[in-house]
């Protein structure tokens, strides 16, 4: 699942194209490396993450334990009680103000997207990625919104859970941000837009695979963000969390480019097998808004 992408690139075309290619092919190098030596941990992210993906997927640990772990950093428990009052994680309004109850709103695949949020901005602040805001802010928030729409796709046009597909949806960017906090010693990768545009391509879903295997989360979740770039997937019976993470890909690449996404209904699978033809794309977005706005906004 988390193998390497087939091809290299040519190291005699890199000598060719002069240094910044040079220095392509030898931080391509680098990641070939720690994916096949199984040494993937992202630079600079908070150990809390493992800590509450450790005590989650203890099936010994009791509600205590697992607020307990949130609660001992502050920020993290502000940012979950925020979550579950939310407008979209609380639509009835009733409001909680205690950790344990927050927990208890909004499930255990809410409280792993809560803490990969305040993680990644944890990381946005770290002093060895200065000068790297502007990118790190459009990782994220792509991020956001891949995770609000793959929520309002699985709740409203499939079985999937839509908890566990915001969760999908926030992992999904995963391997970007580890090519780019990697790329922060090699600076003059970002002077060649495009190259550094076709590293990211070809390498950030095999990373992020193996990212997500190395923290433990489920392999279902794991399966979905190595498939969600697979636009001609081909599956059977209902929808599943792979198909509601392309869909929500999709529509988080492709707003603002109509044609584009009239193309992608004629021949994306997934779209398809929701029905989803550009005007069913367009009321879907439509009818979505607010709920979508409410998402981000509860994600920071």
């Amino acid at each position: 699942m988390s193998a390497q992408p087939s091809s290299m690139p040519d190291k005699t075309q890199a000598d060719a194209d002069g240094g910044n290619s040079d220095v392509a092919f030898t931080f391509v190098q680098a990641l070939a490396g720690e994916l096949s030596g199984g040494k993937v941990e992202l630079p600079g992210f908070p150990h809390i993450v493992m800590r509450v993906q450790r005590v989650l997927g203890d099936s010994n640990a009791d509600a205590s334990r697992v607020v307990r772990v949130i609660g001992s950093e502050p920020v993290l428990a502000t940012q979950l009680v925020r979550m579950a009052n939310s407008a979209a994680l609380n639509p009835a309004g009733v409001r909680v103000t205690d950790l344990r109850a927050a927990v208890a709103r909004v499930g255990l695949d809410t409280v792993r997207s809560a803490t990969i949020a305040f993680a990644i901005q944890q990381l946005r602040a770290a002093p060895a990625l200065k000068g790297l805001e502007k990118q790190l802010g459009v990782l994220w928030r792509h991020g956001v919104q891949v995770a609000a729409l793959s929520y309002a796709v699985a709740r409203r046009l499939t079985t999937v859970s839509s908890d566990t597909a915001m969760l999908a949806g926030l992992l999904q960017g995963i391997g970007r941000l580890y090519i780019l906090t990697r790329a922060s010693n090699h600076r003059s990768l970002f002077s060649d837009p495009l190259a550094y545009q076709s590293i990211e391509h070809d390498w950030h879903l095999s990373i992020a695979a193996a990212l997500l295997e190395n923290w433990g989360i489920a392999d279902e979740i794991v399966q979905a963000v190595h498939d969600s770039e697979n636009f001609e997937r081909e599956t059977r019976g209902a929808p599943t969390l792979a198909d509601v993470l392309v869909v929500a890909t999709l529509l988080a690449d492709l707003q603002g480019e109509p044609e584009v996404l009239k193309a992608q209904t004629q021949c994306a699978k997934p779209l398809q097998r929701m029905r989803l033809d550009y005007a069913a794309c367009e009321t879907f977005l439509a009818e979505s808004a607010q709920e979508l706005a409410a998402l981000k906004d509860a994600l920071g």
